[in-house]
């Protein structure tokens, strides 16, 4: 799957770019005690915006007319901490021939690229305890990738992966999007309360490690059909966004919750109400001005008051040729015309190779094809985030 170009330049970017500075982040087996008292970066919202150390996001920052200060440039990048317990299927990642599946070289890999995604202007990655299709889409997905035991419970190795990046993360001025379940996944879950317990779990985590740059998404999607859980449906998951922001005032760690829905699809009343950012996904949503409506719709429900709005998985612009990740005609520039901020979303088409697409295993996690430099090229343009600039969060 990696040709030997591809090998040679990815060895490279890995021997220039660790270094002493994060040799402990790019270490999957260090482990740190509670970062209550060490924490770099701690994300706030203050109405429709987002802050980092009491800053707005971009400050300052106009394009083109449109305003990009507070909001919250993101990326798809939920393969992060990806492994597959399943035996009959983990032979699908092999990342050659002589090179088998190996999920702590994909998290060293991914903490070595955060410093180059992060100078193009961005500010969050998007991960998940259960990951999303490594195919980038899936009818049946036999491969077992959770973080969270059949009884709720978390596993250790999938947390020791995320720490090491969620560390890096805070050491960058980043923010992680912590999503929890994903529909391909959610059915190991043993009944109501193992999801329940899994949400309380995760939050508790958190605290427990002083996290202040961690964003909680319930689910992925979780309007999507496949879920086998009512509560992690539209018309229950607000009971989830609950559940966690309460346990999270009770732990002392308020953390700011939502969840997402289908590509195209608008949230339901009881989650704009309940929810303290608003999720939304532009996949298969081919003109823009459908994304300008249901950011328009959402912000004239009599349940909104003043959030962010947030696209955080959008595969649009690329996949069809009329938008394109240029200047123009993008759900990416029609979603900040309208002042929502926006997710870049990219997996591993058919007869495509390994330095393509962010969410297909294995991951090359560096920008190392034409429509990532393309999206990187367009964010760092937006952010104001260009070689010879100098700009803040």
């Amino acid at each position: 799957m990696e040709n030997g170009n591809s090998k040679i330049v990815r060895f490279f970017v890995t021997v220039m770019m660790v270094l002493p500075a994060i040799s402990n982040a790019a270490d999957p087996n260090h482990q740190t005690a509670g970062r209550t008292s060490q924490a770099h970066t701690v994300v706030t919202i203050i109405g429709d915006q987002f802050f980092i150390n009491g800053q707005p996001t971009y400050k300052g920052r106009i394009w083109r007319g449109c305003k990009i200060e507070g909001l919250l440039m993101n990326a798809r990048l939920v393969q992060g901490i990806f492994d597959d317990l399943n035996p009959a299927t983990v032979h699908r990642w092999a990342y050659s021939e002589t090179e088998p599946w190996d999920p702590e070289r994909n998290t060293r890999e991914f903490l070595v690229a955060m410093p180059q995604w992060r100078s193009h202007g961005l500010l969050c990655a998007v991960l998940n305890l259960q990951g999303g299709s490594p195919e980038g889409y899936s009818v049946e997905q036999p491969w077992h990738n959770s973080a969270i035991s059949p009884d709720g419970s978390l596993r250790p190795d999938y947390m020791r992966r995320l720490k090491s990046i969620i560390d890096r993360a805070d050491e960058l001025g980043m923010v992680i999007m912590l999503g929890i379940f994903y529909f391909g996944q959610d059915q190991r879950l043993q009944g109501e309360e193992a999801v329940r317990r899994a949400v309380v779990n995760t939050v508790d985590w958190v605290a427990d490690q002083g996290y202040r740059n961690v964003l909680i998404e319930i689910a992925n999607e979780c309007d999507n059909r496949a879920y086998d859980h009512d509560i992690i449906r539209p018309e229950r998951v607000n009971e989830l966004i609950q559940l966690a922001q309460d346990r999270s005032k009770q732990q002392d760690h308020p953390l700011a919750v939502s969840v997402s829905f289908n590509g195209g699809s608008v949230p339901t009343p009881n989650v704009v109400r309940s929810a303290d950012y608003i999720l939304m996904h532009g996949n298969g949503v081919r003109s823009p001005q459908r994304m300008a409506q249901m950011i328009q719709t959402v912000r004239q429900m009599k349940e909104y008051t003043p959030k962010p709005i947030v696209i955080n998985e959008d595969d649009s612009p690329w996949r069809y040729p009329e938008q394109g990740l240029d200047e123009e005609g993008n759900n990416f520039v029609i979603c900040i015309a309208n002042y929502a901020s926006w997710g870049y979303f990219d997996f591993r088409q058919a007869g495509e190779g390994f330095d393509e697409g962010f969410q297909s295993v294995p991951v090359n996690w560096q920008i190392s094809s034409q429509r990532k430099r393309a999206f990187f090229k367009l964010l760092a343009d937006i952010t104001g985030h260009g070689t010879n600039s100098s700009s803040s969060p």
